[in-house]
């Protein structure tokens, strides 16, 4: 498959030294891509290690606590669009150097929120965070698709995608550490009135350190993206009114994969989201909180391995029938997962991770195929229907709360079957 990705307007890779077909020939940027996929990454999944945090603190039940997801990822739906117009306006690098000053001020928005001990200020500080993890990624996918020849796009992004994992794999584990450290040493329930008030207060003071730390990281690559941002050439700006990038919906394939996005990102992240409580159950780990916390890098670390792996199939392989071939595969590890017990439950539910791996890049790169110069648009509009993770997590929640949390597998396992449908139907050239 040859996916023909090219800048809209604020990029040319023949002013900056490549070719339309041979794409920039750029090693030190596609490195620099490589880390904003892990800093992005990164920070999406500690998400995973603070629902459980906030749940305890605000005694909230799974579809409540959900609503981490909701917020964070309903900044796709709304930035996305805007982040392709100041790609076009500003160009990749400036643009992203905006992206990244939006993490830092979301993650200072912890300092209120903490002071507050109020979840809507969190659910406020994480959509912040979140609008600048949309515009770094509106940035970062058809920029690797840039940075290398057409014909491997789909496995350079596969590649890139694997940074993410890792950034994934390692978050959770230290945000484990620093995060869920103290979670089982006081049982919330017993607390009241002014106790349970300093409790919270102390507690929120944990995760804003955390979230401080990174703050700082942030500020620093900033800079440093700030002080190439001249590396790749501009060129006029594309005037074209924002909303004609929907117009992209009309065309079968991309609509199609949209949809696909949309399902994949909220089965993956309601599955990361449910994994602490998962595997902290009787009948499966019976893990400790901060345990089962660590284990969350075990999902993402197989979506890591699966996406270095992955690169090198889809060079050999029709990416069609791999994304049909490990969504199958999804949903089979869900259904072992969800009728059986102790270890093979839990291992089940943790290897759908290793399936995960190359759905994104995949998924995107296929809806992708022909786009042209109007592949930041529909960047942009991929990005958009990242809102399933705002989505499909709190409806698993919400199931988990009537029918368990075994039971609230059967949504992920819908969202896998329909990109199966994808995979194959993707095959045909008239598609």
């Amino acid at each position: 498959m040859q996916l023909n990705v090219e800048a809209v307007s604020s990029t040319d890779p023949v002013a900056a030294g490549g070719s339309p077909e041979n794409g920039v020939d750029a090693p030190d940027l596609r490195i620099f891509v490589f880390a904003l996929f892990l800093v992005f990454g990164g920070i999406t999944s500690l998400n995973d290690v603070i629902i459980p945090k906030l749940k305890d603190l605000f005694t909230l039940s799974y579809a409540q606590a959900m609503l981490v997801q909701s917020a964070f990822f309903a900044a796709y739906f709304l930035i996305s669009v805007p982040a392709a117009a100041i790609v076009r306006r500003f160009g990749y690098m400036t643009t992203a150097s905006i992206g990244l000053l939006t993490m830092t001020a979301g993650c200072l928005l912890f300092i209120p929120a903490a002071a507050s001990a109020t979840f809507g200020v969190f659910l406020f500080a994480l959509f912040v965070l979140a609008a600048g993890i949309t515009t770094v990624q509106v940035v970062a996918n058809p920029l690797i698709s840039l940075l290398g020849p057409a014909r491997t796009a789909s496995s350079r992004l596969t590649f890139a995608q694997a940074f993410n994992s890792l950034g994934t794999t390692i978050f959770p584990i230290v945000g484990s550490i620093l995060i869920l450290g103290s979670l089982n040493e006081v049982n919330v329930a017993t607390l009241s009135g002014t106790a349970l008030d300093a409790y919270r207060a102390a507690e929120a003071q944990v995760v804003v350190k955390t979230y401080l730390g990174l703050a700082a990281a942030l500020v620093v690559v900033a800079g440093v993206v700030w002080l190439r941002r001249g590396r790749l050439a501009n060129t006029a700006t594309d005037d074209a009114p924002i909303l004609r990038a929907f117009n992209l919906l009309r065309q079968r394939r991309f609509s199609f994969g949209a949809l696909c996005i949309f399902l994949y990102v909220g089965a993956e992240v309601a599955i990361g989201s449910l994994i602490v409580s998962y595997l902290t159950q009787t009948d499966t780990l019976n893990l400790g909180q901060e345990a089962a916390g660590h284990h969350v890098a075990f999902y993402w670390g197989g979506a890591m391995v699966g996406r270095f792996v992955g690169a090198g199939i889809l060079r050999v392989i029709n990416p069609g029938k791999v994304l049909a071939g490990v969504a199958t595969a999804a949903i089979l590890l869900i259904l072992i997962s969800a009728n059986t017990v102790g270890a093979v439950s839990g291992w089940a539910l943790l290897a759908i991770g290793l399936m995960n791996s190359i759905m994104f890049p995949t998924i995107f790169s296929l809806a992708s195929v022909g786009l042209g110069k109007r592949a930041a648009e529909g960047s942009g509009v991929i990005c958009m229907a990242i809102v399933g993770g705002a989505i499909i997590p709190p409806l698993t929640g919400l199931m988990a709360d009537i029918s368990g949390l075994r039971a609230s597998l059967l949504i992920p396992a819908i969202c896998y079957a329909v990109i199966v449908a994808f995979g194959l139907i993707s095959r045909k050239p008239d598609f």
